[in-house]
């Protein structure tokens, strides 16, 4: 008798997905794994997002822009399916292989195995910081971890993406589910979890999805603001971790040399998106003392502040 597949959903949040969003579904249909379900939460997109969804046979949830939240949204996703595993991607991550699913879900042939995501490469037009980026944190070779590795990796050992990620749903619902009230991370929070759980994340290589962003001086900021108030709201990560400055520090300097050889002309503009970074998530540490009109003016999230 042959084994039996794991069941799977794919689940997408979107709100007005734009050009690409076409490659990502071609991308989805093109895959040579089964796919159980299709749902899209869509907050309030005023393009074809919707036509497009339904065009490849996705079921389509709407919500209002103000009721997004990264967590709580994706928990919806998450509560509509009964399959075995719960695939998330994002209207920007395009699967780079007709193979790119059905690695991710091999993974689960692991049972200790409870969430595991994808190797990102950078869109075709990502600027060298984007590269560098995804080859930092996303290496060639596939690795599984559990929590007795946080000595060895500290805060990376939870380091995953919902962009191209896969969860075995009842061990999502088993642990709570996603956080209905963080700013962002939620999959990072969830994998800190499951490891604390005794169970395993893999990182799967051969499972590759394009997916990168060309962020700005002032996104940068934005982003990295939101990443300081993340930590801060939970202190309990650093508590069971470790703090994430030592794994900030080795990303400065490994940026640094892959510019000096691969791209010299950018490094003025590195050295400025590096010090966004830096000033946003020095800033993030004062957020509790900041009125809500100064928060949002901060944040890349501003639906989060109420």
């Amino acid at each position: 008798m042959p084994e039996k597949k794991n069941e799977v959903s794919l689940l997408i949040p979107t709100l007005n997905a734009g050009k690409l969003w076409i490659e990502v579904l071609e991308s989805i249909s093109n895959q040579n794994y089964p796919i159980g379900r299709k749902i899209v939460v869509d907050s309030g997109s005023n393009d074809d997002t919707v036509k497009l969804a339904i065009e490849h046979r996705f079921e389509v949830i709407k919500i209002t822009k103000e009721e997004f939240n990264h967590g709580t949204t994706r928990q919806l996703l998450a509560d509509r399916t009964e399959s075995d595993i719960c695939v998330f991607l994002t209207q920007d991550a395009i699967l780079s292989t007709e193979n790119s699913l059905r690695r991710l879900v091999e993974a689960f042939d692991d049972l200790d195995v409870a969430l595991a995501y994808g190797r990102q490469i950078p869109h075709d037009n990502a600027k060298p910081l984007e590269v560098h980026a995804r080859l930092f944190n996303y290496p060639e070779g596939s690795i599984v971890r559990s929590f007795q590795d946080k000595d060895r990796l500290g805060f990376k050992v939870f380091f995953c993406s919902n962009s191209f990620a896969a969860y075995r749903r009842i061990v999502l619902k088993n642990i709570g589910g996603f956080p209905s009230e963080s700013i962002m991370g939620e999959d990072a929070l969830v994998a800190a979890k499951m490891l604390i759980a005794g169970y395993k994340i893999a990182y799967v290589a051969d499972a590759k999805v394009k997916h990168s962003h060309n962020y700005s001086f002032k996104e940068e900021f934005k982003r990295y603001f939101d990443t300081r108030v993340f930590h801060e709201q939970n202190q309990w990560l650093i508590d069971q971790y470790g703090k994430p400055t030592g794994e900030g520090l080795k990303y400065v300097k490994s940026v640094m040399k892959f510019m000096a050889i691969n791209s010299p002309i950018s490094m003025i503009s590195t050295i400025n998106l590096i010090l966004a970074k830096w000033l946003g998530y020095s800033l993030g540490n004062f957020y509790r003392n900041m009125p809500v009109t100064l928060l949002k003016s901060l944040s890349m999230h501003k639906s989060y502040w109420r």
